[in-house]
């Protein structure tokens, strides 16, 4: 007898986060439906949280509320530690929600030109919410530290990846390859984290 696939809505249009979810849990129980699959992208959402953890929460319960599902979010982003830890929440809406990412990534490392290696300090932080019908919600986070690189590096990931440089790896993010870089990510390690939630809630 076929074993019941639990569908999770994923409260997000970005297709590189849905294909790193589907990457990371990619369970033979879950099935992971995005925005544009539920026909919700035009869905406005307001995230005017000041933490990762309010604008994760703020996504969910937004998209919970309306299809009555269980819902995930996610909320993450690069913290630079020389300027006082921005984009940080900021991220994804940093210079423009559609200014392209080269831009973004080649603007911070010039306001970080000439600045040493020790002082360059960074992370990626990442929060999972997962909201459900009853009104409880429940979220995880992940960090990967590092620092940010001196140019773009990398053709896999997407985002601020190509600036992100790991020295336990001696690479970037986006010149890791996507099993290794799922297995040390941010976003890796909160949907594991978050995995492990579910199965406590016996949802899974």
């Amino acid at each position: 007898m076929e074993t019941q696939r639990k569908k999770i809505i994923v409260a997000t249009g970005n297709e590189g986060k849905m294909n790193e979810i589907r990457q990371i849990l990619g369970k033979e129980n879950i099935v992971f439906s995005s925005l544009k699959d539920e026909d919700l992208q035009d869905v406005q959402i307001i995230e005017d949280g000041k933490t990762f953890e309010e604008n994760a929460v703020i996504k969910a319960r937004k998209i919970s509320d309306i299809t009555g599902r269980m819902v995930l979010a996610d909320d993450s982003g690069l913290e630079v530690d020389y300027l006082d830890k921005a984009p940080g929440v900021y991220s994804a809406r940093y210079l423009g929600e559609d200014t392209p990412y080269s831009v973004k990534n080649n603007h911070i490392i010039k306001l970080l030109e000439g600045v040493e290696d020790e002082k360059r300090t960074a992370r990626f932080v990442c929060v999972i919410a997962c909201a459900f019908p009853d009104g409880r919600t429940i979220t995880t986070r992940g960090i990967i530290e590092g620092r940010v690189g001196y140019e773009e590096k990398g053709e896999n990931g997407f985002g601020y990846d190509p600036i992100f440089y790991v020295p336990d790896f001696g690479c970037t993010t986006a010149e890791l390859s996507p099993e290794e870089k799922n297995k040390v990510s941010h976003r890796g390690k909160a949907l594991m984290a978050m995995y492990d939630e579910l199965i406590k809630e016996k949802v899974l």
